[in-house]
């Protein structure tokens, strides 16, 4: 008997998918950003410059994105022990794209902001 070739969907392979979808949650591009203006940066101060987020979103965060390769932890072996967080080379890649994204979204919110509401208003007639 023979096993049935097991095909993935075009949805499963997409790179924007599978790629983006990881690192474009809430806080993710705001981490990468402080990251990235603090060349290293310990958790706890890390914690403290996006006050709203949690310790534990913060970890599954920083846990995403070391495991994609845009963030490398060092641990020291200091008492207590010292934990940084820094970009990786393809992390920095990532940096520009960012702010062109932060530049379009500047740019086009009023009328994003415009298009939603027009948008509720005619959901709710």
């Amino acid at each position: 008997m023979t096993a049935k070739k097991e095909e993935k969907s075009i949805i499963e392979i997409c790179p924007i998918r599978n790629v983006v979808a990881r690192f474009g949650n809430k806080w993710a591009l705001l981490v990468i950003l402080i990251i990235d203006e603090n060349r290293s940066i310990r958790f706890n101060r890390l914690g403290k410059l996006i006050p709203d987020i949690s310790a534990k979103v913060l970890a599954d965060t920083l846990r995403i994105l070391e495991a994609d390769g845009l963030v490398e932890r060092t641990v020291y072996p200091e008492v207590p022990v010292r934990v940084e967080y820094a970009l990786t080379e393809t992390g920095k890649s990532l940096v520009p794209i960012i702010h062109s994204l932060t530049e379009w979204a500047k740019s086009h919110m009023k009328s994003i902001l415009a298009h939603r509401e027009n948008a509720e208003r005619a959901a709710c007639s």
